[in-house]
């Protein structure tokens, strides 16, 4: 396919090796879960005979489509303990992978709007503080010391009561990220194939033998489906349904500006989050369109709330210009928790349902996913995210707990 790049990364990024006719594990998904997946296969698990299959190419789904936020600040001690893992992992990612993928914890700030936010703050602070994740509740003030730019005039129509702040939290660029994973599992001998759509499974009775592609059929006793925003198309190739739902999620950068916002806001009130990348674009974004879909665009009255919303945030950005938005497909399940485990089929896993948490848990996923491969095992931190949760009725319910949906 070429370099659509030339220059700025490495060529064997867009070598396309020939598939071998089979493998000792398949992920299916070459964005940041399933590269994450191979690398943790490789080296926590000494498996080198990986495929990683990818539709279209590297990183180019919805890993290149998402917030770049990382945080741990969630409620349940499940997802806190998931989360934090993740967090743990991207301190220490930069040094192991030798690859600058921008990672900056200028922190997070949720912001607070109402009693019963500040309230629910306070209660998620307290659960965080519990679970050794860092985190502090800050009077409208200290929010402004933190984030000077940001308006907490008591004239607006949702005035700022607070926040939860999340010092160690901040931002990564999302598509470095996927070249230091990939550059990783290239080293490790992990096959890399892009353009390479899985279209069915190959079984055995219920045992999965391998995957038919647009390249072949490839043998392998041991898939993953780690495809964000196309789990439900990929489980019904292979015979099931997975409870969750596709909608888009978007997102818009501004025009290059110099440094004036310091940290990561959030608010759930209004629904929406602003940050500034490295090159100086203004980040923001808000919630996932409430229509199902597979396009990666959304309707625009959902960019249009979440630009008034900003605007009353932010008074300075009232001149920004705009330069490009965006759109990504993400699986939402019905407790805004994500799936990580055994499908229906002997040997088949599934990771998917992240809804907009799944950048922010890029290596625990990976980590956990790779050990629920290997063993044949949940990993004690994607053991409450099992399918079977969803007839046993113990979910994880993160709808609005977790700050906002991001």
């Amino acid at each position: 396919m070429g370099n659509p790049f030339p220059g700025e990364h490495p060529e064997w990024l867009w070598r396309d090796p020939d598939p071998k006719s089979s493998y000792d594990a398949i992920v299916i998904g070459g964005g940041g879960h399933g590269l994450a997946t191979a690398y943790y296969l490789a080296k926590n698990h000494g498996m080198t005979n990986i495929a990683i299959l990818e539709k279209g190419w590297l990183a180019g789904g919805n890993m290149a489509r998402n917030t770049t936020i990382i945080r741990s600040n969630y409620l349940w001690d499940e997802s806190a303990a998931i989360y934090e893992h993740a967090l743990k992992l991207w301190e220490e990612l930069p040094e192991e992978l030798d690859y600058d993928f921008l990672f900056s914890q200028r922190g997070v700030l949720n912001l607070a709007h109402s009693l019963q936010d500040v309230r629910d703050s306070v209660r998620r602070v307290e659960a965080n503080r519990l679970n050794g994740v860092d985190a502090e509740f800050l009077t409208p003030e200290e929010v402004q010391k933190v984030c000077p730019i940001v308006n907490i005039s008591e004239d607006v129509r949702y005035p700022v009561l607070g926040a939860t702040f999340q010092p160690r939290a901040g931002i990564a660029k999302h598509d470095h990220v996927a070249w230091a994973f990939a550059r990783a599992c290239d080293a490790m001998g992990v096959d890399i194939i892009q353009n390479c759509e899985v279209t069915g499974f190959v079984r055995d009775g219920n045992r999965v033998t391998g995957v038919e592609t647009t390249r072949g059929r490839i043998l392998s006793d041991t898939v993953g489906m780690v495809a964000a925003g196309h789990s439900s198309v990929l489980a019904e190739k292979a015979g099931f349904r997975l409870p969750v739902q596709s909608h888009p999620l978007q997102a818009l950068v501004s025009e290059l500006y110099e440094p004036v916002h310091p940290t990561v806001v959030m608010s759930n009130y209004v629904h929406v989050y602003v940050s500034q990348a490295h090159k100086g674009e203004l980040v923001m974004g808000a919630g996932v369109d409430q229509y199902n879909g597979y396009g990666q665009r959304g309707s625009f009255h959902v960019i249009e709330h979440q630009m008034a919303a900003a605007l009353e945030l932010f008074p300075i950005f009232g001149r920004a210009h705009l330069l490009r938005t965006w759109g990504g497909i993400v699986d939402v399940c019905p407790d805004a928790s994500p799936i990580i485990g055994a499908t229906p089929v002997d040997g088949l896993y599934v990771n998917a349902g992240w809804g907009t948490g799944g950048f922010k848990a890029t290596p625990a996923a990976g980590w956990a996913m790779a050990h629920t491969m290997a063993t044949g095992e949940p990993h004690e931190l994607n053991q409450p995210f099992g399918l079977e949760r969803f007839t046993t009725g113990h979910l994880i319910d993160e709808h609005g707990a977790a700050g906002v949906a991001h």
